[in-house]
């Protein structure tokens, strides 16, 4: 796992890498010091005012400089099955 993470991560020791990844964790899960609301509950809330999100508007809410998320064909077609699952639209 911690291969994973060096590679996602673009870091070169283990230490920046997981500062990396618990910095993106506190962001998204939120309900901390430093970030009151997180981007999970920010993506839901606009998920239930909008009735449903484009990748592109999926990709921006999560992307932070830590971890840079973005969309690609192929992430489309597994994003379509998932959001299928959960009820998110992809279009």
């Amino acid at each position: 796992m911690l291969d994973a993470l060096l590679d996602a991560t673009g870091e070169n020791t283990k230490s920046k890498a997981i500062d990396k990844a618990v910095n993106h964790y506190c962001r998204c899960a939120g309900a901390n010091p430093a970030h009151p609301t997180g981007t999970y509950e920010e993506l839901m809330e606009r998920a239930v005012e909008q009735g449903s999100l484009t990748l592109d508007e999926i990709a921006e809410i999560l992307y932070t400089d830590s971890l840079p998320v973005r969309h690609n064909r192929v992430l489309y077609w597994e994003w379509t099955f998932v959001s299928s699952l959960i009820g998110f639209s992809s279009s």
